[in-house]
């Protein structure tokens, strides 16, 4: 089983193309770019932790449908766009915050970028989303939004040397 982080795919929003430039032609293949990118990397069985802003805008049918065609077992970190439908659309849990350890690292989860977190002194590692790549780096704090991280879930190895490499974009609507 692998674990997987993502934050802010903003499915079904319509404002997410303009304000983040995002490179979609349109939202309908935006949100199966989205589908096609998780479904590609993240098993069935793979444990998968989304750090907020999952969606906004569609149903509260749609979200589910949305999260029912997810790979993987679904947790979710809330964010300030999580509304009723997303909170509602079938996650295994569901917190505002959460701390974990993956591959022996420490890491703390918010949607929200941290100035200072438990333990930071200690080496644990601050994962979050709600920036979109916008914020200059920190020691030991990564974004794992899909903008920062090629439009598609990651891994910690991957986030860890994320400064280091040029991600690659995934704007396919194929796996």
């Amino acid at each position: 089983m692998a674990v997987w982080f993502t934050s802010d795919t903003h499915f079904g929003d319509p404002r997410i193309l303009r304000i983040d430039r995002r490179p979609f032609p349109d939202l309908p293949r935006h949100d199966a770019a989205l589908i096609a990118n998780w479904n590609a990397i993240v098993a069935p069985d793979d444990e998968v932790w989304h750090l907020g802003d999952f969606a906004l805008g569609p149903s509260d049918q749609r979200v589910a449908e949305i999260l029912g065609q997810l790979h993987g077992t679904k947790h979710l970190i809330i964010g300030n766009n999580d509304g009723a439908g997303t909170l509602a659309a079938g996650w295994t849990s569901i917190a505002h915050y959460a701390e974990i350890t993956v591959e022996e690292r420490r890491l703390v989860l918010c949607h929200y970028a941290f100035r200072t977190w438990n333990r930071m002194g200690s080496g644990v590692i601050n994962l979050h989303g709600h920036s979109h790549g916008m914020l200059k780096p920190v020691p030991r704090q990564y974004d794992v939004g899909v903008d920062s991280q090629g439009f598609a879930p990651v891994q910690l190895p991957s986030i860890l040397t994320s400064r280091r490499r040029k991600i690659a974009v995934h704007t396919s609507s194929e796996p």
